[in-house]
């Protein structure tokens, strides 16, 4: 999830250097903020409309298939280095999934 989405490229050209192959960008949003974009009146939130003023509702989420632990590596020191002088505290977070297979839809010849 990258909340400070300005480096957004910056990001996916590094994946190119590194060897990512491909990744999908989504727009995104996390709960909270949809909870006091929403207009509905939430007590447990209303503190969290105050950090959340001035702030940027939507993020990017971005997935990618990486095929070996070294490039998990690779790829999460290049995000780190891209944002390694930001200072805001939640530009946004990583994490990894194990996949166990990857099914192609298109149909080999």
């Amino acid at each position: 999830m990258l909340n400070e989405t300005d480096y957004l490229d910056e990001i996916l050209a590094r994946f190119v250097d590194v060897g990512v192959q491909g990744a999908t960008v989504l727009d995104s949003q996390g709960m909270a903020s949809a909870l006091v974009s929403g207009g509905r009146d939430f007590p447990l939130f209303g503190s969290l409309k105050a950090l959340l003023e001035g702030a940027r509702p939507y993020n990017k989420t971005i997935f990618t298939v990486l095929d070996s632990e070294e490039l998990v590596e690779r790829t999460v020191s290049a995000v780190k280095d891209v944002l390694r002088d930001v200072e805001h505290p939640s530009v946004g977070f990583m994490f990894s999934v194990p996949i166990s297979k990857v099914y192609p839809l298109s149909q080999s010849r």
